[in-house]
């Protein structure tokens, strides 16, 4: 999975790497990140390695992670080989209750904003950040449709969103012939793995590719805490933020401890980073179609980026698999195969010919059902 193999996202046409860049840390108005000089090195690291897809929003770093982005493109005039993704949503102006949500009167203002920052006159993929919990879909959907056919937008996703709400999206989409939802970016990792219960079938079923954002889980999983040696407290994101409203950062726990030993134990047998086992497992997962990779130094990106160069064994991937598997819950204990086989019988449903979809095998208890 060399970063330039490049794969469609979702079911579109647009071409890009499996690890993508994160802009997030470039700038330090949040208390962290990366000055200019060390951000364009990670930018100019990852695109000579063979990278292609940038993701920002407008207001990470109050606007800094764009102006950069479109700034390092610009000199190296590269925009028509970069895949530039960014985001719209949230309120840089408190006082004004339209600067922000996924209402239409927000969603123009914020993309002439994002140009502008960007320096270009269009977005390659433009993502609504959160769900807002009050807009109709069918004025976002509309909007989005709008922007590509006024060329400013090649391709649209959803981020942070629920399932049923980017399920009707698309199903509207299709309906109406809007343009189709290309992504769903969503945080996904080791620790983080409630999206395989809706979203990633969501994603294989309607031609959603999954971007995954924090595979390293806010740098819990980065290698800075090391169980074996009793270091639980490190320099980062997730100390800055542990007081903040972002749950995203809330990542100490007994549960995730547990995790962070068993990948340090696995990175070891590996002679590998538990940064690159954790981003290889990751990327590797069903649905997943490009992995975010965000770093504060130079260093720490390189050594992510290395993260597609080996194959992780069966046994130690099932091993991080096992240790990190979400409890079952209503309603999905009953798609498993004790209560499949009350539905299918005693006797295995058998595959398809080749062709026919879905083709899947059910497998039945020996004797009974549970």
């Amino acid at each position: 999975m060399a970063l330039d193999a490049y794969y469609t996202l979702g079911r579109s046409g647009l071409r890009v790497s499996r690890l993508s860049l994160g802009t997030m840390t470039f700038g330090t108005e949040w208390g962290w990140g990366s000055d200019e000089d060390t951000a364009r090195q990670m930018f100019n690291t990852y695109v000579d390695a063979g990278g292609n897809f940038v993701d920002t929003a407008d207001l990470y770093t109050n606007g800094t992670s764009e102006l950069w982005t479109g700034k390092f493109i610009g000199e190296r005039n590269l925009r028509d080989r970069m895949v530039i993704a960014t985001k719209f949503t949230y309120n840089a102006d408190p006082s004004n209750p339209n600067a922000g949500g996924n209402g239409r009167k927000n969603i123009m203002r914020a993309v002439e904003g994002s140009l502008k920052r960007l320096g270009t006159d269009y977005i390659d993929l433009y993502f609504l950040h959160t769900w807002d919990s009050i807009t109709p879909v069918e004025e976002v959907m509309r909007t989005l449709d709008d922007l590509v056919r006024s060329g400013k937008v090649r391709y649209i996703g959803l981020s942070d969103t629920p399932a049923w709400y980017a399920a009707r999206a698309q199903t509207l989409a299709e309906w109406r012939g809007y343009e189709p939802i290309s992504a769903l970016q969503l945080e996904y990792s080791l620790v983080e793995r409630n999206i395989e219960k809706e979203f990633v079938p969501l994603g294989v079923e309607l031609g959603m590719g999954v971007m995954v954002w924090s595979p390293l889980a806010g740098g819990l999983l980065s290698g800075k805490y090391r169980p074996s040696e009793g270091v639980l407290n490190a320099e980062g994101r997730l100390d800055v933020m542990k007081d903040s409203q972002n749950t995203a950062f809330q990542k100490f726990s007994d549960r995730n401890w547990k995790i962070v030993a068993e990948l340090e134990a696995v990175a070891k047998e590996l002679g590998r980073s538990m940064a690159q086992i954790a981003v290889n497992w990751t990327a590797t997962r069903p649905g997943v179609g490009s992995v975010i990779v965000g770093a504060t130094k130079l260093s720490q990106l390189e050594d992510n980026l290395k993260a597609l160069d080996f194959e992780l064994p069966t046994e130690l991937s099932d091993r991080l698999e096992t240790v990190g598997r979400p409890d079952p819950q209503f309603p999905y204990s009953f798609f498993e195969a004790g209560h499949q086989a009350m539905i299918h019988g005693a006797k295995p449903v058998g595959l398809k010919p080749s062709g026919y979809i879905p083709n899947v095998l059910i497998d039945a208890p020996a004797a009974g059902v549970s």
